[in-house]
Parts: C-alpha cells; sequence; structure tokens
C-alpha cells in the first residue's frame, strides 16, 4: 500500500515521540552515544622521608600517600595523593572517597569542566583524593593525545623556575648537614615558626649565602614580633616570608603587609580558586599546591585569577613522588617562584618524571604529565 509524503512524516513523528515517551527498555540505545568504559584503580603508598621533616606545628618521618591509576584503551594515567597529617586526609578517607568516583558514567573521558567538578561535588574536602583523580585524568588525556601538558598549555618549557630546597626545623647540626646536601640549589626555603627562627637562619649563613624564602606555617602569632623578626630577615638575603601568621589573624595579616619589608606570600590562607581573590591587597602572592586545590585544573585557573589581579604565583608541593611533581611541574613555567622538591625529600620514588638540574625545574619531552612507573 502505497502512502502520501504528509501520511509519511506525520507517522514519522509520531513514532519519534512514542520513542521518547515510552519505557525504557523497549526501544533499543541510540546508536550515537559514546560508552566510556574507563577504569580507575588505587592503593595506599607510604613515602619515607630522608629526614625527619619538621615545620611550626609538626615532625614526620613518613606521609601517607594514595596511588591512583586510570585506564581506557590500553594507556595508564597516574595520579597521586600525597596527605600530611596535618591537613586532615587519610589513606582510609581517600579510598573512601575514591570508591565514589565512577568515571564510566561519562561518556566523553577529554570533558574535564563536565568531569572534574561532579567529582568535587561527590563530597565537600578531599582536596588530595580529588587531586589524585584530576593528575591521573590529565596524566592519561595526554598520552592519548600524545603530547606534554606544558605543550597543550602552550607553555615553554625553557622557562621553568628555579626550584627551593626546604630545609626542615633542626639542630644545628643537621641543619648544617642540609645545607651542604643542597649545594646544587639556588634557592633554599627555611621552615620557620619556633624558638629557633635566628639560629635556623645563622646556622644557614654560616656555609652560604644563597637567598633565602622562609615560610613560618602559621607559627608567629604576635604582629609586632613577626614585623620584627620580618625586619631582620629582610638583612639575612630573605626573598619573602610565607604564611606568617594564622589564616584566621585576616587583621594582623593586612596590618603586617602593611609594613613588611618583604614580600608576604599566602599558603594556608589560600586552597581554593575562591580564596585568591580573599587575598587579594593582604599577600603579595599565592602559593599554589595541587594537594591543597584538587588539581592541575584548578591550579591553571588560580594562576590565571593571581595574574589578572597583579599578584606573584609559587608552585608548591608536599613530600610527594615525582608524579605530582611532575604534574605541577607542567605549570612551572607560569610561575615566579617553585618549591618543587618534594620527590628528593623522599627514599622511595615510585616515578621517574620532571628532575631538577642544577637547581631549575626540567621537564621530559613525554606525554601527559611526564612520569614513568619504576
Amino acid at each position: 500500500m502505497s502512502i502520501d509524503r504528509r501520511s509519511f512524516l506525520h507517522r514519522a513523528a509520531l513514532a519519534g515521540v512514542a520513542a521518547v515517551l515510552a519505557p525504557r527498555g523497549i526501544f533499543s540505545s541510540p546508536t550515537h552515544l559514546t560508552v566510556n568504559d574507563m577504569k580507575l584503580r588505587f592503593y595506599p603508598y607510604t613515602l619515607e622521608l630522608k629526614h625527619t621533616f619538621t615545620i611550626a606545628t609538626s615532625s614526620r618521618t613518613t606521609t601517607p600517600d594514595m596511588i591512583v591509576e586510570v585506564e581506557k584503551d590500553g594507556i595508564i594515567g597516574y595520579g597521586e595523593a600525597s596527605m600530611p597529617p596535618y591537613l586532615g586526609e587519610s589513606q582510609d578517607s581517600a579510598s573512601a572517597f575514591l570508591g565514589k568516583v565512577d568515571l564510566a558514567r561519562f561518556p566523553d573521558p577529554f570533558q574535564f569542566e563536565e568531569i572534574l567538578p561532579a567529582i568535587d561535588a561527590i563530597a565537600p574536602g578531599n582536596p588530595a583524593a580529588k587531586a589524585a583523580v584530576d593528575i591521573a585524568l590529565h596524566d592519561w588525556a595526554g598520552k592519548k593525545l600524545g603530547a606534554p601538558w606544558y605543550r597543550i598549555w602552550g607553555l615553554n618549557p625553557a622557562k621553568t623556575p628555579l626550584t627551593s630546597f626546604t630545609i626542615g626545623i633542626d639542630t644545628a647540626d643537621v641543619v648544617r648537614q642540609k645545607t651542604k646536601e643542597a649545594e646544587i640549589y639556588k634557592i633554599l626555603k627555611v621552615k620557620l615558626g619556633r624558638d629557633t627562627d635566628k639560629m635556623m637562619i645563622e646556622t644557614i649563613r654560616e656555609v652560604t649565602d644563597t637567598p633565602i624564602t622562609t615560610d613560618a606555617n602559621q607559627g608567629w602569632k604576635n604582629r609586632d614580633e613577626a614585623l620584627k623578626m620580618i625586619e631582620w630577615l629582610a638583612t639575612k638575603g630573605v626573598v619573602f616570608v610565607e604564611q606568617p601568621m594564622p589564616k584566621e589573624q585576616v587583621d594582623d595579616i593586612a596590618w603586617l603587609h602593611e609594613r613588611s619589608p618583604l614580600p608576604l606570600i599566602g599558603d594556608e590562607s589560600v586552597q581554593r580558586l575562591a580564596d585568591v581573590k580573599k587575598v587579594h591587597g593582604i599577600f603579595d602572592g599565592i602559593n599554589i599546591k595541587l594537594m591543597k586545590c584538587t588539581g592541575m585544573r584548578e591550579a591553571y585557573k588560580m594562576i590565571t585569577l593571581a595574574r589578572a589581579l597583579g599578584m606573584k604565583v609559587m608552585l608548591g608541593c608536599m613530600t610527594e613522588t615525582s608524579c605530582a611533581i611532575s604534574a605541577a611541574a607542567q605549570l612551572s613555567p607560569l610561575a615566579d617562584w617553585a618549591d618543587l622538591d618534594g620527590a628528593v625529600l623522599i627514599k622511595n620514588d615510585l616515578f621517574d618524571g620532571a628532575t631538577i638540574v642544577d637547581g631549575k625545574v626540567t621537564l621530559p619531552d613525554r606525554p601527559g604529565i611526564g612520569v614513568i612507573k619504576r
């Protein structure tokens, strides 16, 4: 039986409506939908430090860590969550969070602007666990594209900054030893915030005149005393002071900023993108750490905003393997300063990646974040 064109179109339209309204299962799935079979794996790892690491508030000889892998199309992307206990995350909390992540529900694994906000919304907090997934996805995508992320972002690897070497709070003898071990570095980072501050600086100055950055880790509580210390540090070849006072003492930090002869850099005061604008005018710059800000995607946005506000940028780290260090290093051509020595502070690095050559962050010409698992 033949039908005219109008009848044919009418029947086709009704069939389309029926397909939309029909119960699931009666009609087959549309063939144009992409199926993402990406798998996520994770397992705990413990970083062993070469020296006891002491800051103003704590000491430790190990750092709990979580290694994350995402796999699709025979390609594995690696990520990492480093979780110093004072930040509130643990291997148990990371496992609980990562167990809720289902990457297969996202049709296109390249759509980071869809995937990563959805993962962020699974539960509050857990920034290091979220960073591990972010890093692994970036590594996978870069490998799939066959390019390192610095090239995808259009950055020049020759413009990576010098990285500092961190010297934790310790006895004078150990400080001297650590300073001598750091001979290849063109800048040192010194942890302060206790009653040994002047001893730390004076001991290092007995050994070297290398420029110093300092990090009080919120250890100075009185603004007048903090100002006196900063004025003294300015006479000792110090470049800037990181997080001089507790993040809750906003008015005191602002007061100190108006009077400080050295730039002040926010660390604990700046966790994520929303914090950047809040500290504008209180700090001269910000320290961005992937473990605080949930990974590479948000770190890139934080750098962009900080630059728009005329602020300096530092890329920092926890004690980490070369996995997370290499991920941060992909962003380093955008930074004024880097503190990416976390992998050289540990004895059991699982990865080969970004290196430090003559004190400078050096990026490997490999796709993704540039790491190979050992």
